[in-house]
């Protein structure tokens, strides 16, 4: 078995692959959120386009019941150029990422 260099662990839900147990859990928590109401429905791996052929995919675009978009990152161990991209990521697109 390959070992991931942060030691996240990945997991299967619903016969979706995640690259960590911790994004499989949140995606688990939004599935509940959205059968209480509160999510309308949200999109897995979004990419954004960097320019130079970089594509960054965000974790997760939440679209709440009150109107609001979520854009989420699910990090164990966030790296220099993760943070970097997410950077360029907000410079180039109207948007907040949040880190959780």
């Amino acid at each position: 078995m390959i070992r991931h260099k942060y030691h996240a662990k990945p997991t299967s839900r619903n016969g979706i692959k995640f690259q960590s147990k911790k994004e499989a859990r949140y995606y688990d928590t939004l599935l509940l959120r959205q059968k209480a109401g509160e999510v309308l429905f949200f999109l897995r791996q979004v990419p954004f386009d960097l320019g130079g052929g970089v594509i960054h995919r965000i974790d997760f675009m939440e679209f709440w019941t009150d109107g609001t978009v979520h854009i989420v990152e699910i990090k164990g161990y966030d790296t220099p150029i993760g943070k970097m991209k997410r950077k360029i990521v907000e410079s180039l697109y109207p948007i907040d990422i949040e880190v959780k």
